[in-house]
Parts: structure tokens; sequence; C-alpha cells
């Protein structure tokens, strides 16, 4: 293996990268084309940017735009000058955002311009835009960040342009981003990516640099991406499978990058058939919506070899159906979470069929997995339970959050990831139920708690309940089971049109139903068991 030993760090990835694949294309965006060599340049002179700007090793630096070649640069420009990424899910709504910059107090923000006919600069505004005193930065309510740079060619009043900023960095020598660079050993923290738990508010994942080139040579091993692939990312940037799995394998295999920002069918096909596309990792749902489109036969579709699959249960017949149909040579399951650098385990080449369709396949080279019981004690093949796993992939804690690490992380190492499943005899994972109650929405992991605690928030809810169920496009969308004050009349068009203002799209429950009290346990819990078994009242 290659991993950490290597490049050392990111940045030192992507000098490799553009070294060793120099005139190779590494990223289509629309009509722009860029090469590896030049792709080394536009990241150096962003990291030029951020150190003209004040960004020094350790601090934190915030990504909110959708995948495109600007976030490309913007990220790998920040974590070459030493930053720490914070990527922000662009489907979160202004207070979402707010609450994580505040949380990991971000020095800086790169932020889209509009983007799905919403102005992602007024959302935070609206969110950020009082509170505070004695800032220097454009937004009061978030006192730490002093500059907001809109990858675009305009800005409001107080925040800077892409062009702009990139403008500053012409002072720095390549000498003093390369001493920057160097500086950073693989121990260092390179991102914190944002998971939600049982608490219901957002917890930052710290993984190094080591972690994530180790982690995602091995992915690329195992998946069989290799220099001149054409992989077409969808999956987003902010979410480990888009940004590592997707960038950073890349760089790793010399494979080119076509960033997709919206999940459209009809775009991933004329995509796919445009460029080439050999590979294509995302959730079943994308694939599944490849193979039952309608005009699926006038595309040319003959190039793609590898997908990669997981976060849901993914059907036999979809596995049989892309190779059947599409003439896939390589398809694969895998698991992961943000806590353990997102990959777990994965499944091999040449497995069969159905372990891929049944399974999440086995631990990654360097890791354990094992199933517990309720006191910790491993269970044998066949018997569900906690999934645990210890390796290098392990995240160093939450951000700044010592009890929430500790909740999850015992003392020798072990990672408790609140999945239940169940290991056979070969080692393969299959994952049965969430003990945090997550559901899966289209791909994005959709939390209860924090759901629950958003619509907590509406005048007229007394009490609420959120639970994931079935349907027929996304998988599982959520439901919400409410108690509304004494005397309100709010309906469910009420709650869920004000959730789509509050929340992000993928959180807002698609149902909702009025009862007169949530069923609870001696303690006082929830029993979500009775809803989800149509709680008779």
């Amino acid at each position: 293996m290659r991993g950490d030993l290597e490049w050392g760090s990111i940045p030192g990835l992507v000098r490799a990268a553009a070294e060793r694949y120099g005139d190779g294309e590494a990223v289509v965006d629309g009509r722009t084309r860029v090469s590896y060599a030049e792709l080394g340049e536009r990241v150096e002179r962003a990291a030029g940017a951020c150190i003209a700007n004040g960004v020094r090793a350790g601090d934190r630096v915030a990504v909110w735009a959708p995948n495109t070649l600007d976030w490309i640069v913007s990220a790998l420009g920040a974590v070459t000058a030493g930053a720490v990424l914070v990527p922000l899910n662009t489907r979160f709504k202004g207070a979402e955002a707010a609450y994580v910059l505040e949380r990991t107090r971000a020095k800086l923000l790169f932020v889209t311009g509009t983007f799905l006919g919403a102005s992602y600069v007024a959302s935070l505004r609206r969110a950020a835009g009082e509170g505070g005193e004695g800032t220097a930065g454009p937004l009061p309510g978030l006192p730490y960040l002093e500059q907001v740079v809109v990858l675009s060619d305009d800005a409001p009043a107080d925040f800077r342009t892409w062009k702009d900023f990139l403008a500053d960095g012409e002072g720095v020598t390549d000498a003093e981003v390369r001493a920057r660079a160097n500086g950073i050993t693989g121990g260092c923290a390179s991102d914190i990516i944002f998971t939600s738990g049982t608490t219901g508010r957002p917890k930052g994942a710290v993984i190094t640099h080591a972690q994530t080139l180790r982690g995602y040579e091995v992915w690329s091993d195992l998946a069989g991406l290799r220099e001149g692939d054409r992989y077409l990312i969808v999956n987003p940037f902010f979410h480990t499978f888009g940004y590592k799995a997707g960038i950073v394998a890349c760089l790793m295999r010399g494979a080119t990058m076509v960033p997709q920002s919206v999940f459209n069918v009809d775009t991933v096909l004329a995509n796919i058939a445009a460029e080439r596309i050999s590979v294509l990792p995302g959730p079943p749902t994308l694939h599944q919506s490849l193979l039952d489109h309608p005009s699926r036969d006038a595309y040319d579709l003959s190039a793609l070899r590898l997908v990669v699959t997981g976060a849901a249960v993914v059907p036999l017949q979809l596995v049989e159906r892309l190779r059947g149909e599409l003439h896939v040579d390589t398809v694969l399951t895998a698991y992961g979470l943000s806590e353990a650098s997102g990959i777990v385990t994965m499944c091999r080449r040449g497995d069969a069929a159905e372990a891929i369709a049944s399974t999440s396949g086995r631990a990654i080279p360097g890791t354990e997995v094992r199933v517990v019981g309720p006191a910790g004690d491993p269970l044998s093949p066949g018997t569900p339970g906690e999934v645990l796993v210890r390796g290098f992939n392990v995240m160093q804690g939450y951000f700044e959050d010592p009890e929430s690490t500790a909740a999850v992380l015992t003392p020798d190492g072990w990672l408790h990831t609140g999945d239940v499943g169940v290991l056979d005899t070969a080692g393969n994972l299959r994952i049965t139920d969430r003990i945090k109650d997550m559901f899966i929405v289209g791909g994005f992991n959709a939390y209860p708690a924090e759901i629950e605690q958003l619509l907590g928030l509406h005048p007229d809810v007394a009490d609420v309940a959120v639970i994931g169920v079935p349907d027929a496009r996304l998988g599982e969308v959520g439901k919400a089971y409410v108690v509304r004050r004494p005397g309100a009349v709010v309906t469910a068009d009420d709650l869920i049109a004000w959730s789509r203002r509050e929340m992000a799209n993928y959180k807002v429950p698609r149902s909702v139903e009025f009862v007169g009290e949530l069923p609870r346990n001696a303690s006082g819990k929830v029993v979500k068991g009775e809803l989800r078994a149509g709680w008779n009242r």
C-alpha cells in the first residue's frame, strides 16, 4: 500500500498528482476542462490567497457550495494552507449552516451564489446578520468568521468575490505555499465532517490526513479505480462519499473528475454518454433511476464499468440488472460512517451477486469489526447486535466535545456505530437496523432527534416524534407524530410548509399525523417501535 507513507498529507497528494498525471484531464466542469498540472497550479494559488488572508495552520475553513471545480480548488487550497476543512451540507438552511460555522469558529467561508433558486448569502445573512459586537467580519452573529468569499463574479457588500480573493495570493510566493504545505504531517487534522447523533445536535468528526489517505488508498484498491477512469461524482462533496471516495481517490489514481451539482437522471445519462463515464458510485436510488429511465436506450452507456453503492439495502435485482442490462463489470457495496472516515467494510471484486446485494462486505484491511450484545460481549455469526469498529479509520473524536466522544469511543479504541448488524461466517456484515433511529432519504442520512428538535420550535407543537417510513422513490421519508398545544389548529400542510422553510429538504417530514399523546416507556422515552407498528390509539 502506498497510502500516507508516500504522500504524507493531502497537499502532498495534490502535488504528486500534478507531477505524475500532468497533462491528463483532472476535472471536467461544464465547458471547463482542467489538466492535473493546471489543477495543481490553481490549488496552490488558492492556498496562497488563504495565506495572504491570514489563514494559519489549524484554522477552520468552511465550504458551502455544490459540486463544482471551484469547490475542489477552494477546499484543497484551504487544506494546502494548513486549514482544517469544514464542508457544509448544501441542503442546510441558514440557521443550520450558522450553527456549524459558530461551533467550529470557522475563520473563512467559501459559499456559492444562487443554487437551486436560493441565495445562500441571503440565507446566511438572515441567520447570522445580527448579534455579537466588535467583530471585523461581515456577519455580526458569527464573530469568528472574518471573511465570506462568494464563488462567483458578483458578491454583495462586505463579501468578497472569488476572483478578488484569488488576486490576494499573487504576493505570496510558491516557496511560501510549499513551506506551509510541507509543515502539514499525517497526524494533523484534515477535516471535520458533521454528523448528527441521538442528541439532535450535529457533531463534528475530526479526521486526519493520514486516516484519509490510507482509507481511500484502500477504497481505490478494492474498487479497482485506475488511471484514465472517468468518474461522474454525483455524491455531494460535503459528504465523505463525494469528497474522499471522489476527489481524493481520483487524485490518487489519475482519474478524471466530472462533478455534477444536482442529481437529475437525465443529466446523469447525458454525462455518461458525452464524457464516456466509466465509474459511477452512488446510492441505490441513483442506479435504480438510471435503469428505469424510459429513454435509457437512447444513450451510449457502454463505457460504464464500475459501480459502488451503499447507504441502504441493495436489491439483488439491482445488482443483476447493472451487470446484465448495462454490462457493468464491477458492482460493489460498502458501509461506513463519518466517525470512521466514511469506510468500514467493503465487498471485494469477484464476490457473488448475492453477497454484494445482501451484505456490505468485510472489514477493510487494518480494521476490525465486531457485533456485540447489550453488555458489550461479542456475538456469534448470525446474531444481531450493535456494530463496533476499531482501526486506523476511527476518528480522533468529536470536535471539542470530549463527553460525546467518550460516549461512543471505548478506552481500547472501539467505536460504537449505533447501527445494528449481523456478521456471517465469512465476516460479511449486514446492517439490519439503526439504534439511533436514523433513516436514509435518497442517500441522505436523516436523524429523527434533530428533526424533532427543529419541529419542537414551532409554537403550536407540544410534543413530536419522527420515524422513517418506506417511500417508493426515495427509499425512506420522515413521518411526524405531533401533539398540538391546547387550542392550536395547525394543520399537516402548515407544518410541512413551515418545515420546508426551516430545515434541509431531506429532513422535511412528508406526512404528519396528529395524536393526543405519544407512547412512552417507564423512563419517559418515546417507544418508536409502537409508532412503526402502527400504534393503535
